[in-house]
């Protein structure tokens, strides 16, 4: 069946110009408050309109349960459900609303199948836009799937539900000993910016160097091979020590024209899409080379687990100089004029071997998410091809 002949209302949100918002009334939800499968409540950016406005423009009310899906990037068709809230909701003009016909199919399943391959594969030819990419309500409700019996969905559901929760048990435990690792760190060091122990401080430049990446030519063949890891900004994951294993790899002949370094190096995410993405780190445990939007940074007065957890304390001081209307970048240049304290090296190897040890759960507790993970791709794979 088509996606549009499963639902009972099947339309695009309001036209809502930045005139017609208000501090409270009616809440806006926006592309920005949809996730792959989970809605991000982003409360602190939420936009609303007043009553008037709602009744004068005519639009069109949402309601929990209801299935929201973006018509923009990132990516085109990401879809959530409307959780219980006790707010009246409207949408923008880039989300299509989905609300299921229960008779036919349940919002859990359907929202299942908008998180599968097969669903973003059915996407893809009938995507547009050159600069920005987007799909029309019209191709987004043409989209086939196949629609199971009410019981069969219901265990499809059960199945899949059951996994979700144990991934986001694992991500959460993943995150408390992340945190215990930056309360550590306060409580041996303080406050970094604040400097109350009067720690000396010393330039990035001064204590460390660093080194951007290169893209080695794309025209010449030879450069590419299996020689070294090619690390791109996507290998460098939040919650991971270490760089994921890239898909691409450079030739020897392309790593003596590329930029590379050992194991123990940092590796930052200096150009990206968002604030957010931006100054995200990870420390090297082999030799890689790396693209133009990384800066490795190699310590020579830092342990690098130290340094590591430095960083990713001090984000906001990174980033507080990028405009991202501009272009989001934390050149080497100004990666270099950073300061930061320079506790002595007996204080650091202290504090870099309680992270050894929270490292260790840490393994245990990623290869179990792992693990879960691969099974729900599985049965995704299963069930919806």
């Amino acid at each position: 069946m088509r996606l549009e002949d499963v639902c009972t209302v099947f339309t695009d949100g309001d036209w809502i110009e930045s005139k017609d918002q208000s501090e409270k009334g009616i809440r806006l939800v926006q592309t920005g408050n949809i996730g792959e499968g989970i809605y991000l409540e982003k409360e602190s950016r939420a936009k609303y309109i007043p009553e008037d406005t709602f009744k004068r423009l005519k639009c069109t009310e949402i309601f929990p349960g209801d299935i929201l899906v973006s018509r923009l990037p990132e990516p085109v068709g990401r879809a959530c459900i409307i959780p219980e809230k006790t707010e009246r909701m409207i949408t923008a003009v880039d989300c299509t609303i989905c609300r299921p016909d229960e008779a036919l199919i349940s919002k859990d399943y359907l929202c299942y199948f908008m998180r599968s391959n097969a669903y973003y594969m059915r996407l893809l030819g009938n995507v547009t836009g050159t600069t920005r990419k987007r799909i029309s309500r019209k191709n987004l409700g043409n989209v086939e799937l196949k629609v199971p019996t009410k019981e069969e969905q219901k265990t499809v559901v059960e199945r899949l539900d059951c996994l979700v929760k144990v991934i986001d048990s694992r991500t959460k435990e993943l995150q408390l000993l992340d945190d215990l690792i930056k309360a550590r760190f306060v409580e041996m060091f303080g406050n970094p910016r604040i400097n109350p122990n009067k720690y000396p401080t010393k330039l990035i430049k001064d204590t460390c160097i660093v080194i951007t990446g290169n893209t080695p030519s794309r025209k010449v063949h030879e450069y590419y091979g299996d020689a070294i890891e090619w690390i791109k900004t996507d290998n460098i994951v939040s919650s991971l020590l270490y760089p994921t294993v890239a898909s691409e790899s450079l030739s020897d002949s392309g790593k003596a024209v590329g930029r590379a370094v050992d194991a123990g190096a940092i590796l930052m995410a200096c150009i990206a899409g968002s604030v957010a993405s931006i100054g995200r780190v990870c420390i090297t445990d082999r030799e890689v080379a790396f693209n133009q939007q990384i800066n490795a940074i190699v310590p020579k007065e830092y342990d690098v687990r130290f340094l590591h957890a430095l960083l990713q304390i001090s984000k906001d001081y990174l980033v507080e100089d990028i405009n991202m209307s501009l272009k989001g970048i934390i050149s080497k240049s100004k990666l270099e004029e950073k300061e930061f304290i320079v506790p002595s090296m007996e204080e650091q190897v202290g504090f870099a071997d309680f992270v050894k040890q929270i490292d260790k759960s840490k393994v245990a507790i990623q290869a179990a998410l792992d693990k879960t993970q691969l099974l729900f791709d599985s049965l995704m794979q299963k069930y919806f091809g």
